[in-house]
Parts: C-alpha cells; sequence; structure tokens
C-alpha cells in the first residue's frame, strides 16, 4: 500500500467489483427489496447506486463534466434486470479505469476537480463498504480482497479522523473485532456483528 490515494487503488478496483459481482449475482429473488444497513434504502436500492456511480464513472473518466453527464442515470438504471445492468455498467466502468494513463491527472465530479486516484479511492470504498452492506442485508458471505479493505481503510482513516464524513455515512461505532473489514464498516457508521 503506497499512499491513501496512490496509483495502487487502481489496480484493486477489479477485485473488489469481482466480489460486490458475486453478491449482485446471488441475491435471492425475494430479497430485491429487503432493508440494508444503508438507512432508507433497500437491496434494490443498493444496487441501482452503484450501478449509477459505474455509469459514471467511464464518461467523468473520458473528461465530461457532471454538467455534460446531467441527469442522465438519475432515478432506476436497473430496469428489468438488475444483475445485467449491474453487470453491464461494471464492466463500462473497469474498462475506463483500465484506460487510465496518468493516475495524477484530474477528473471532474460533482465535489470539484479530484485526481484520478482520489476518485478511484472513493469507488473503491463504495464497494467495499457497500458489498458488506448487500451481504447484510441478503445473508450471503462476503470476503472482499484484503488489499482492498486495506486500501479503502488507508483512505477513509484520514478523512474520518478530520471529521471529513458528515452526510456522507453515518458517526463511527464501536468495531465489533479487530478484523480489517468490521474495522472499516464500524468506522464507516455500521455495526458489524
Amino acid at each position: 500500500m503506497d499512499g491513501p490515494t496512490s496509483p495502487r487503488v487502481l489496480q484493486v478496483l477489479p477485485s473488489a467489483a469481482a466480489a460486490v459481482t458475486d453478491l449482485v449475482e446471488g441475491v435471492p429473488a425475494g430479497r430485491w427489496d429487503a432493508p440494508t444497513p444503508c438507512e432508507g434504502w433497500d437491496v434494490r436500492t443498493l444496487v441501482n447506486h452503484l450501478t449509477a456511480e459505474h455509469l459514471w464513472a467511464p464518461r467523468l473518466l473520458a473528461g465530461e463534466s457532471p454538467a455534460d453527464v446531467g441527469d442522465a442515470y438519475d432515478g432506476d438504471v436497473l430496469g428489468e434486470d438488475p444483475v445485467g445492468a449491474w453487470r453491464s455498467a461494471v464492466t463500462s466502468s473497469l474498462l475506463a479505469w483500465a484506460d487510465v494513463e496518468d493516475p495524477a491527472r484530474t477528473v471532474e465530479v460533482s465535489a470539484g476537480a479530484l485526481p484520478v486516484t482520489e476518485y478511484a479511492a472513493q469507488m473503491l470504498v463504495d464497494l467495499v463498504v457497500h458489498g458488506w452492506d448487500l451481504a447484510v442485508a441478503t445473508g450471503q458471505p462476503y470476503t472482499p480482497a484484503a488489499e482492498a479493505v486495506a486500501e479503502a481503510r488507508a483512505y477513509e482513516e484520514p478523512r474520518v479522523a478530520a471529521g471529513g464524513l458528515e452526510g456522507l455515512f453515518a458517526p463511527p461505532v464501536p468495531a465489533a473485532s479487530d478484523a480489517p473489514l468490521d474495522r472499516l464498516v464500524a468506522m464507516l457508521g455500521r455495526a458489524p456483528g
């Protein structure tokens, strides 16, 4: 691990995405409306959020701005085939991330201009943490790659310590164990165990 926004984060996105894909493909038919640890979100809403993020990524990485994208991915992006919609979005996203030649360049997101590596770190955190949310909501096992968890923690620890997550995540709660994933999700307001 080279630091919270090192180019290494780009290399761990595929494994984090693969772990989430396994979960999305494993959602039992009757669990799409099950509540998740994200207050007010059911499984479909959570998968819709992740899918929309991955629809945005190729366009932002290609140099478009949030204004250019507009409301293209507002509302339901899953349609009648949530699994297929997720697979298509994440595949296009990962291809766009793999094409990044200069990880030091900036990309414009809704919060302003960010280095590509920081945008990647934010995407990684969402994959790892929302993967945990999805696993809890659907009763599936979840073991993201250790390196993905470590990179997500390296990014979030200084932000949590600086108090910069208000409105993004709930306040930290005590971790149920010293397991890295438990510590990450607890730091972001989820109660593991």
